[in-house]
Parts: C-alpha cells; structure tokens; sequence
C-alpha cells in the first residue's frame, strides 16, 4: 500500500471506530475529555507508525491497545495523585495482563458504553449547545468546522463550546452513566436530540466524498431501539425510531449507481424498504397511542410517514404534509423547519407560494451560511423558469456546501438551467 493508501485507512479506520473508542476509554478513566485525548494520541500514533511499519491486522484493536497504553502513562505521570486516579491506573495494568480474549470481552458492552457516552455528554451541567457540539464531535467524528456549520455558527465560537462542555464535565466530575429516573428523564431531549443528530448526519454527510455514511445511520438506529427498550412509556423515543426507521427506509434509492444523490421526488420507490416501513409505522402508531402526537419527533416521523404511505411522487398527500408542517412550527420553532414548510407549501399550492414562502425568512440570520436556502430557491426559480436567477442560485449553494456529492449535484442542476 502507498502512504495515500494508508492514509485513507487510517481515516476510514477512525471515522468507523473512533466512537466506540472513546465510549470504551471513557468508561475506564472516567473522563470525557481524557478519554477524546487518549484516543486522538493514538490515532497520531497511527498516523507516524503504520506508514513505515504497514497497516496492523486488526487496526481498532491497535488504536485501543495503544490508547489504553497511553492511559496508563499519562495517569502515572499526573501530579496530581488522586486516589481514583491509581485505582484507574492499577485496574488497567491488570487488564492488560489479563488472557486474550480481553479485548473481545470488552466490545461485548461497546454498545452500552455509546449510550453511556451520548447520556454523559447531555448532562444537564452543561448548555444545550454544548452537549450537542461534543456528542458530534465524539459520535461521528466531525471536525469543529463541520459542526460549526451545522449549527450556522462561527467556528471559533464552537470550539469554544466544545473546550467548555470537556472542562465542565471534568471540574464536575460528572459520573459516565445511563442515569435512572428523574435524572434519565431529565436528559432525555438532548439524548434524543443527538441521536437524530448522528442519524442525520449518516443519512446527508456534511462534507466528504460520499452523500451517505450508512454506519452511523444503522449506529442511531441501534441506539433508538436500545432506549426504546429503557423506557418503553415515552412516546418521543418511539416518535424518534419511527422517524429514523421511515427515513433510513429510502436509503437505498438515494445514492445513484455512480454514488451521486437521487433526491426524493426522484427516487425509484420499489427501492424503499418495505419492512423498514412496516416497523417506523408500528413505532409512530405507539408514540401517537402513548399520548405523543403532538410530539416533535413524532410530528417529523408522521411527515415521513406521508412519502411512505405514497406509492408514486405524485400521490403524496402535500396539504396533510403542510398541515403537519404548521403543527411542526409551533412545538419547534426555527428557520430550517419554516424552509422545509415553504418546500411543502410549494408543492401543495404551487412554486410561487413556496417561493413567496422561502423569501419571508430568507432573512434570518441563522440561514445566511445555510446551502439548503439558497437550493430551495434555485428549484423553485427553475420551477417558474426564471432560469438564469436558478442557476445563480445552484451556485450560490453549490459554493456554500462541503459534500462532494451535493456539490456536484448542485453544478449539474445550474448546468441544467443554463
């Protein structure tokens, strides 16, 4: 293999495992933050060992022994000597010696050390925002960048976010746990928040090359069904897993044979997964039984489930999507659900009211870095045939994402215009 070669394993290596990683790591040092360190140390380890040496067997299993080593030292070289820390220090001298098979043993509970990880970091110590902002960091591998556009905000103002939420979670020692009770119900809505964060996040990548990252979809997935579990009685979980089962359904006709995106309207519906569909219809009919119809998640999922229940594009049931939109707007007020709505409102009563629709919060703040907007408007226009004002727009959006993929799709329909 080339050292471009290695590089992109390493890469693929931490983007699929980094996660897991830091949950496992998190569990043994009882610190977030150390446990993102340790495991940024070994991936650097990585980076300066496997291009001479090649590429390990098992590359997640070097990260962790690595990280795990890295532990060890950075513990017995603290000054500051707390008891916890060589009670951590000796638990892991012992567990590295122990038989192999340890290493096996120990991904047996990765799945709870997620869940672990996603309660930790929506500690309620901790602003919304920065509960979130770490989750994405940690869960999906995102750079500050990313997350910062995201969020529409400034960049420095995330990492600034992210540097705080660590040294919070530290200074207060928070304990890495699912909690019980009160407390799990406290923290419920950033769970759920962050879950659908690192859905969405595999099923439209904010940069890269590919236009879907299935591995984090299928991860959210798991975590869904695992909190489902936990707390069988709160419809917003199942409002949740009925909006990420319906929406993972089309995965499989979103992505052309070359990889390029197939937008919805576009999308060979055969192609949709019938059982998936079964299964998120089963999970919004008991969070609506549960009382959860009025839900956030829930109203999404009940949206999702109108392009479900549509055989053909053409069948879609448009007004009950905008009546959905509105109900949408007053439990979850924001920008980006008004320009979804005005998406509705365009195909229920025509491209000049959506477009009149997309111009009445083309002014808000939070949109101005925001590709979606300028997109919508660029369909719209090509829809009224206003074509050179489309193909600004396609432009315009093209420049302002960081997908590969949406990048290119947004050229051809510029291209298209032209």
């Amino acid at each position: 293999m080339t050292t471009t070669d290695i590089h992109r394993a390493i890469e693929a290596t931490w983007r699929a495992e980094s996660a897991r990683l830091i949950a496992a790591l998190a569990r043994m040092v009882r610190d977030v933050g150390l446990a993102e360190e340790l495991a940024q140390d070994a991936l650097v380890a990585a980076l300066e060992r496997w291009p001479e040496a090649g590429m390990p067997d098992n590359p997640a299993a070097w990260l962790m022994a690595t990280a795990k080593r890295r532990a060890i030292d950075r513990l017995r070289r603290s000054k500051l000597q707390w008891r916890k820390h060589a009670e951590i220090a000796r638990e892991l001298e012992a567990q590295q010696a122990m038989a192999p098979g340890f290493e096996e043993a120990l991904d047996d509970d990765i799945g709870d050390d997620l869940l672990r990880l996603v309660f930790t970091a929506c500690h309620p110590v901790l602003p919304r925002e920065g509960r979130v902002a770490m989750a994405l960091r940690m869960l999906c591998g995102l750079s500050t960048d990313e997350i910062a556009r995201a969020f529409l905000v400034p960049e420095p103002t995330m990492a600034q976010r992210i540097v705080r939420a660590k040294r919070t979670l530290s200074e207060k020692q928070v304990p890495f746990e699912v909690p019980r009770g009160d407390d799990r119900l406290e923290r419920l809505a950033s769970v759920l928040e962050v879950i659908y964060l690192v859905f969405n996040e595999g099923y439209a990548a904010t940069a890269g090359e590919d236009w879907l990252r299935p591995a984090l979809c299928e991860e959210a997935l798991r975590l869904g069904r695992t909190l489902a579990t936990l707390m069988p009685r709160e419809p917003e979980v199942h409002g949740l897993l009925a909006l990420m089962e319906l929406q993972a359904s089309r995965a499989a006709a979103r992505v052309g044979k070359d990889g390029e995106p197939v937008l919805l309207l576009d999308q060979d519906r055969t192609q949709w997964d019938q059982a998936l569909i079964r299964q998120g219809l089963a999970s919004l009919e008991r969070a609506e039984a549960l009382g959860g119809r009025e839900g956030s998640h829930a109203l999404q999922a009940a949206i999702a489930a109108c392009h479900a229940r549509a055989a053909r594009a053409d069948d879609t049931d448009w007004p009950r999507i905008v009546a959905l939109y509105d109900a949408l707007v007053r439990v979850l007020p924001s920008p980006v659900v008004a320009l979804n709505r005005a998406v509705a409102v365009s195909m229920a009563a025509g491209a000049e009211a959506g477009l009149a629709a997309v111009d009445a919060i083309a002014g808000e703040r939070a949109l101005r870095d925001y590709h979606l907007l300028p997109s919508v408007r660029g369909e719209l226009l090509r829809r009224l045939e206003r074509f050179d004002e489309a193909r600004a727009e396609f432009e315009r959006a093209a420049g302002m994402t960081r997908n590969v993929r949406e990048r290119e799709l947004l050229l051809a329909r510029a291209r298209e215009c032209a």
